[in-house]
């Protein structure tokens, strides 16, 4: 009541000014409270992309290696070590192509493969519960006092539920897109030098496609953070 008021003493110009600097804060936060996935754009429209020409199909990664743009998850990802990267596939073909048996993998800087995490690999890492649980400290001659840490699997499972790329087909002149969840907690500056390799995609003939390798020093390029961690 305090702001609106404040906003309606304000000049006109004044008034567009503070709105102009405010709108991308609203959108962020609108965002956040919705936990909806970002609207989806083909994958020529981001800056990570491989492009087959000959196979009619494009696929972006666009990591959210931010807190600003993580803030769309329920959990903190980055502060568990993993990065959120945003799989991003758009067949321009006439005939579907599938990925159910498609191996996408984070390739980091000296070539060691990583695979997509799992709900459970985040959970072990995000949450201790245990019989002790954590230990508070009182003044003497009181004992301590011994709580479990509150679980977080309620909330990483329902990002994975909301967020996860699950579209094992992708059909003609679509876009699918979805989250991938890295461990990316051993590297420091992950995405530099890094790629997304995938394989094992094949056209509805059961053809397959030819490999794709997305390399993110492409997006880093366009970024003003250059890849910095954010979970420290």
């Amino acid at each position: 009541m305090i702001i609106v008021t404040f906003m309606m003493r304000l000049r006109p110009g004044v008034l567009f000014a503070v709105l102009v600097c405010l709108s991308p804060l609203v959108a962020l936060v609108s965002a956040a409270a919705d936990r909806t996935p970002p609207s989806v754009e083909p994958a020529t429209s981001f800056p990570a992309v491989d492009i087959h020409v000959d196979e009619h199909v494009a696929i972006a990664a666009d990591p959210y290696d931010t807190h600003e743009k993580a803030a769309i998850f329920r959990a903190d990802y980055l502060k568990y070590g993993f990065m959120p990267i945003r799989l991003i596939v758009t067949n321009n073909g006439d005939k579907p192509i599938s990925l159910a048996e498609a191996r996408i993998h984070f390739i980091t800087a000296d070539g060691d493969k990583i695979p997509a995490a799992l709900p459970g690999d985040i959970e072990r890492r995000s949450t201790t519960v245990s019989n002790a649980g954590r230990r508070i400290a009182l003044p003497a001659p009181l004992p301590p006092i011994h709580q479990k840490v509150k679980s977080k699997t309620k909330e990483i499972d329902a990002d994975f539920a909301s967020f996860e790329y699950s579209a094992l087909a992708v059909e003609p002149h679509t876009t699918r897109a979805g989250f991938l969840f890295y461990d990316m907690r051993e590297i420091e500056n992950p995405l530099k030098g890094a790629k997304l390799y995938l394989r094992m995609l094949r056209s509805s003939d059961g053809k397959d496609l030819f490999f794709f390798e997305i390399p993110f020093d492409k997006y880093l390029a366009t970024q003003p953070h250059l890849g910095k961690r954010t979970s420290e």
